[in-house]
């Protein structure tokens, strides 16, 4: 009984280590299992981040590839677009011209209905009166055997007599009109010979002018602590100085073409410079000025030269250098007295003239405008005081004077406003609106400055704005502040204007000290 306990308990005893034995295996089998098995999910992992930074890396290079390639496509349209644009534009000159050459073309034709018209009309009349005559022939024959021969012989010339003299009249009247047509044939000959012998260019002037700046910095530089240096620079030229969100870039507004180019020669001086405060800006606007005199000599020095007329007054020469600064109708002065001159020479060269004269009347014959806004009077007759004040001829006086008459006294005066009058017709060459303007704002400097204490007066913002500088030491303040009520009321008294414009009188007192 024992023994079979005893072998009962070795069996439960070995079957207990069996199943031990197998759980311990197998739970080592387990762990190495999850081991194995932790390692895989982590060399996944790292594969699978590896891949995604490969896939990231690679749709970025995608992206910036693709943004590329857009720029260039984008570059590419934007520069077919402008070519685009540009043959639009040539064709719409194009069309222009030929729209103008057709209504040159229907006018022609409207004059020759016309003088077909009188000439069926003429005939009308010619054949009425051929049947009155018949009518009064008839007669006359049946009268012939009542009278006798002395009576019929009186009778006979009497009406040879008529009849000559209406004969001539009619030939008379049709040589007329033969040698005003051949007139006219050889005037538009002529004029169409100068015009085609001369091509030269146009200018036109716009009222802004634009200075480029480094960097965006540079505008808080321009303007100064609280605006000291930009209304400096605006009371020392007279320009309106505007500084918007446009990217490294001022706009100097202006009616002066002048007083524009002053002021952006000292502007770009300045910023190239770097030191920009009050004493500096009018030391440099100064400086610019003394400059540009001595470029309106020089210019006006080469357009003698061009030109080749000689032994020009000085004071002639300055004035005529004056001209590329002032604007007509939006025309630049100096390039239209260099074109009439051209033109001159050619008219005068065909009709047997004088040309050298005939080219000196031409180039002064607007040296008027170059001080219009400082005299009284029409500029012909400026031009043409001057001209006698330094002793030009008289000819040349005569066709300055007459070359805005409707009857010009002398030949070379006719040239010369039939010169002008080519090449003020050039398409785009003028513009009355801008022309009314710039009078207008001029008109609105002048009546500031008819006020005792006023130095110096300047139009500004487009005319709506009126900035005036008094002398510190003829005015108070009290006076100043009375100052732009009466001139505000002048304006609105003499001067029609759209809108409002503001009156700023400027009073400032400076104390100045050298230290040495």
């Amino acid at each position: 009984m024992m023994a079979i306990l005893l072998s009962l308990a070795g069996t439960v005893i070995g079957l207990g280590a069996g199943f031990w034995i197998h759980g311990f295996v197998e739970r080592r089998r387990i762990n190495s299992s999850k081991r194995i098995a932790g390692r895989i999910v982590g060399t996944a992992r790292k594969e699978a981040e590896a891949l995604r930074s490969e896939a990231t890396l690679k749709a970025r290079d995608a992206f910036f590839e693709a943004r590329a390639s857009f720029e260039l496509e984008t570059r590419e349209e934007r520069s077919e677009l402008r070519k685009l644009e540009s043959r639009l534009l040539q064709r719409e000159e194009v069309l222009d011209r030929r729209f103008q050459a057709m209504e040159t073309r229907a006018a022609e034709l409207d004059a020759l209905a016309s003088t077909l018209e009188a000439r069926e009309q003429g005939l009308a009349v010619e054949q009425a009166s051929l049947r009155d005559l018949r009518a009064e022939g008839e007669a006359a024959i049946a009268r012939a055997g009542r009278l006798s021969v002395e009576e019929a012989r009186r009778e006979i010339l009497d009406r040879a007599e008529i009849e000559t003299r209406y004969e001539a009249a009619r030939r008379m009247k049709r040589v007329e009109e033969e040698i005003r047509a051949e007139v006219e044939k050889n005037a538009k000959r002529i004029l169409s010979l100068a015009m085609s012998r001369y091509a030269g260019e146009y200018v036109i002037e716009r009222t802004v002018s634009v200075v480029h700046l480094p960097s965006d910095e540079m505008k808080g530089r321009i303007i100064g602590r609280e605006g000291r240096n930009i209304r400096a620079l605006e009371a020392a030229t007279g320009i309106d100085v505007i500084i918007d969100e446009t990217p490294e870039s001022v706009v100097l507004s202006g009616f002066d073409p002048l007083r524009r180019e002053v002021a952006k020669i000292a502007l770009e001086r300045l910023v190239q410079d770097g030191r920009i405060h009050p004493a500096r800006i009018e030391e440099v606007v100064e400086k610019v000025k003394r400059e540009i005199d001595t470029a309106v000599r020089e210019a006006g020095e080469q357009a003698t030269f061009d030109v080749g007329v000689h032994d020009v007054h000085p004071d002639l020469i300055k004035l005529i250098g004056r001209l590329r600064y002032r604007t007509s109708y939006t025309q630049n002065q100096y390039q239209h007295a260099l074109e009439v001159a051209y033109l001159n020479g050619i008219i005068a060269s065909e009709l047997g003239l004088d040309v050298k004269e005939a080219k000196r009347a031409g180039l002064l014959h607007d040296l008027g405008k170059a001080i219009d806004h400082e005299v009284e009077g029409p500029h012909a007759l400026i031009g043409a005081d001057l001209a006698k004040k330094y002793g030009e001829s008289l000819e040349v006086v005569q066709a300055i004077a007459g070359h805005h008459d409707v009857e010009p006294p002398t030949l070379l005066a006719v040239i010369t406003q039939a010169s002008d009058a080519l090449s003020g017709a050039r398409p785009g060459a003028r513009k009355q609106l801008l022309e009314n303007y710039v009078q207008r704002l001029r008109d609105i400097e002048a009546t500031a400055l008819k006020f005792p204490g006023v130095e110096n007066a300047y139009a500004i913002q487009a005319g709506r704005e009126l900035r005036v500088i008094v002398n510190s030491d003829r005015l108070s303040d009290e006076e100043a502040y009375l100052l732009s009520r009466d001139i505000a009321r002048r304006i609105e008294k003499e001067m029609t204007y759209p809108g409002q414009i503001k009156v700023t009188v400027i009073r400032e007192t400076r104390a100045v000290e050298i230290a040495k």
